[in-house]
């Protein structure tokens, strides 16, 4: 028996060495599995980080604006400043725009003001005449008091012949008592806001005629810029007094807007929209930019062999100027011939093109949705009314609008 339990012990000695061993093996490879985890493999690369990835694409944004504006500069400066009539008729369009918007602040603040003198005059009234009715309540009271006497409690109390009802009569005194101090408190908060609104109106008074002031001078100062540009417009009308010069202006222009549009194109490839064909599959379903009646079509002669290579639609002044898709603000400036223009990138090589505005409400760099207002309707560029210029280009080439529009005409 002692040898089959040497024997059983050596089996077990044995048996039990692999399960130790197999146990360390197995922990020191948990381990191993557990620092490699925890340390990334070298050469390999994680997913990046969204922090970085947007302060990339935040870089790659202001760069692409960095660009847009020296393109602004060089492209409508270049024009501006070698035709002094348009660089001074983009002098008084401007003046004219930046007058005619502190005009209508100031326009805004008076009419606030006068709503709130209004509001003002409403309430005193109103405190007026519950002072009235307070004091006619008071009198009341008081006359009721002066019939007593002045032994008010002592007469109730001698005049009673019954505990319980003197006891009532006394306390009906002391809610009078408290609806007399009441009423004089009333009184007195009535008095005095009188006078807080009295003070209020006559500081009201004086903001209004200094804003009345303001208003008559910038004004002026507006009817002055309108009358600048007028005569900068009439120059404009006597240096193109003839076919020829009036076509050589024109195709000025058009070489003016091409070189911008090259320049832009080449710009934004370095940053595009989002590619897709939403524009495309919209084709027969846009809805106009502005409401108006259309004086020019698309391939309609302008002068010579210049031809109009979008759409003129009139319409009123200040009315909203309004994206016809979904895309990316990438010009917004003044250019000769277009005025205030707004140029929107839709991606897949299609542009909106947006002129002759009073003001521009989008910066570059904005990304706007479908039917997002761009600007104002106005006169700039030269025009002798409010209308807008639309245009519609696809990798550089302007294609027809209409087509597009769900309706025929704006």
């Amino acid at each position: 028996m002692g040898g089959d339990r040497r024997l059983r012990a050596k089996k077990g000695a044995h048996y039990s060495l692999p399960r130790r061993f197999g146990a360390a093996t197995a922990a020191i490879l948990l381990l191993g599995c557990l620092f490699l985890a925890g340390s990334p493999a070298r050469g390999a690369v994680g997913p990046p980080k969204p922090d970085a990835d947007a302060k990339k694409t935040e870089a790659q944004l202001e760069a692409v604006r960095a660009e847009i504006e020296r393109i602004t500069r060089e492209v409508s400066q270049s024009q501006v400043e070698h035709d002094r009539v348009s660089r001074e008729l983009r002098s008084a369009e401007l003046s004219v725009g930046e007058a005619r918007d502190a005009w209508l602040e100031v326009r805004r603040q008076r009419s606030e003001g006068a709503a709130r003198r209004a509001q003002l005059t409403t309430e005193q009234h109103s405190r007026e005449s519950q002072l009235a009715d307070n004091r006619a309540a008071l009198a009341g009271q008081m006359r009721a008091a002066y019939q007593i006497g002045r032994q008010e409690p002592l007469k109730l109390l001698l005049n009673q012949k019954d505990i319980a009802l003197a006891g009532r009569m006394f306390a009906y005194y002391s809610y009078f008592g408290r609806a007399r101090a009441g009423q004089i408190k009333l009184i007195e908060d009535d008095v005095q806001r009188i006078a807080e609104l009295q003070t209020e109106l006559a500081a009201q008074d004086l903001k209004l005629a200094e804003l009345e002031s303001r208003q008559k001078a910038q004004l002026g100062t507006l009817e002055a810029a309108r009358e600048r540009r007028t005569q900068v417009l009439a120059t404009l009308e006597a240096q193109s007094h003839t076919r020829a010069q009036n076509l050589e202006r024109l195709k000025s222009e058009q070489a003016g807007l091409e070189k911008l549009l090259r320049e832009l194109r080449t710009a934004m490839a370095r940053f595009p929209v989002e590619g897709n064909d939403a524009f495309t599959r919209l084709r027969g379903r846009l809805s106009w930019p502005v409401t108006g009646s259309l004086v020019a079509r698309f391939g309609d002669a302008r002068a010579g062999g210049v031809r109009w290579d979008g759409v003129l639609v009139a319409t009123e002044r200040g009315t909203p100027v309004k994206a016809v898709c979904a895309g990316r603000v990438i010009y917004a400036d003044w250019l000769p011939g277009l005025g205030l223009l707004a140029i929107v990138d839709h991606g897949d090589g299609y542009l909106s093109l947006y002129g002759h505005n009073d003001k521009l409400l989008k910066a570059v760099g904005e990304d706007v949705a479908a039917g997002d207002t761009l600007a104002a309707a106005g006169d700039s560029g030269g025009s002798s009314r409010p209308e807008v210029y639309f245009e519609i280009r696809k990798g550089g080439k302007p294609v027809d609008p209409r087509p597009w529009f769900k309706s025929p005409d704006p």
